[in-house]
C-alpha cells in the first residue's frame, strides 16, 4: 500500500466528495477515446470533471473564511456535492465485493451512506487544506471493460510540484454521469476500503459493521 502524506491521503475522498458533479441533462452515450484537447467536449464525462473541478476549487477559495469560521457549512457545500454526484450504492457494493453478493438492497445502502457519513466526517474539513490555486489538466477519456462507464484521467498542476495523477471511473445512473470511484497515483479508494473492511465483514454483519461506522466505533481510513 502507497503511504502518502495528509494531502493526498485525503485527496480520494475530497475529490470523489466535492469535485465532480454529474450532467443532469446528459443520457447515455457511446464511450470513446478521447485525445487530450478533444476531451473536454461540452457535455461529455471529461468536460464535467473539468468545469465543476475548476467551479468547485473557486467556491473552496471565495468562501473559505467563511468555511473556516463555520465548519457546518462547509459540511452542508461538501454533502450537498456529494450527494449530487457520487453513486454509493454501485460504490459501496464494490467495496463489500464478495461480502456483497445477496445482500439485501438496504443493507447495502446503510452501509454506504455510514461509509459515506464516516468519510466525511473524517476528511471533509480537509478541503480546506488545499492549494486552491491548483489547475486542472483532462489527459484522457478512456472506456471501461465490458461497457462499464468511462475512466476520465486527469492531472492536479500544481506550482513547485509534479502532477498528482486523478482519475474518476464514472457510469450512467439514472440518465446522469456519476462516480463509482478515484484513483490518486495509481491507488484506488474502492479498493483500499474493500481491503480495510474485509476482516471486519468476516466477523460481522454489513448491518453491524454500517452501525459501528456510523456511531465512530469504527473510523475508514484514506491510508
Amino acid at each position: 500500500m502507497i503511504r502518502m502524506p495528509l494531502i493526498r491521503r485525503a485527496l480520494p475522498i475530497a475529490l470523489a466528495a466535492a469535485l465532480v458533479l454529474p450532467a443532469t441533462t446528459v443520457l447515455a452515450q457511446q464511450a470513446r477515446p478521447a485525445a487530450p484537447a478533444a476531451a473536454a467536449q461540452a457535455g461529455s464525462p471529461s468536460q464535467l470533471v473539468l468545469s465543476n473541478t475548476e467551479r468547485v476549487l473557486k467556491t473552496l477559495e471565495s468562501r473559505r473564511a467563511e468555511f473556516t469560521r463555520d465548519r457546518g457549512a462547509l459540511t452542508t457545500f461538501v454533502n450537498s456535492e456529494f450527494n449530487a454526484m457520487f453513486d454509493r450504492d454501485y460504490a459501496a457494493r464494490q467495496v463489500l465485493g464478495r461480502h456483497g453478493r445477496g445482500a439485501a438492497e438496504a443493507d447495502v445502502k446503510a452501509f454506504g451512506d455510514a461509509l459515506a457519513d464516516n468519510l466525511m466526517r473524517k476528511y471533509g474539513s480537509s478541503l480546506l487544506d488545499f492549494n486552491t490555486q491548483l489547475r486542472v489538466r483532462i489527459k484522457s477519456e478512456q472506456p471501461l471493460p465490458r461497457g462499464l462507464g468511462v475512466r476520465v484521467s486527469s492531472e492536479l498542476l500544481r506550482s513547485g510540484g509534479e502532477p498528482i495523477p486523478v482519475d474518476f471511473l464514472m457510469r450512467q445512473s439514472g440518465g446522469t454521469w456519476k462516480v463509482f470511484d478515484v484513483s490518486v497515483e495509481g491507488v484506488s479508494f474502492v479498493q483500499t476500503f474493500r481491503q480495510q473492511f474485509d476482516a471486519e465483514l468476516q466477523r460481522k454483519s454489513i448491518q453491524q459493521v454500517a452501525r459501528e461506522l456510523r456511531s465512530g466505533q469504527i473510523q475508514a481510513t484514506a491510508e
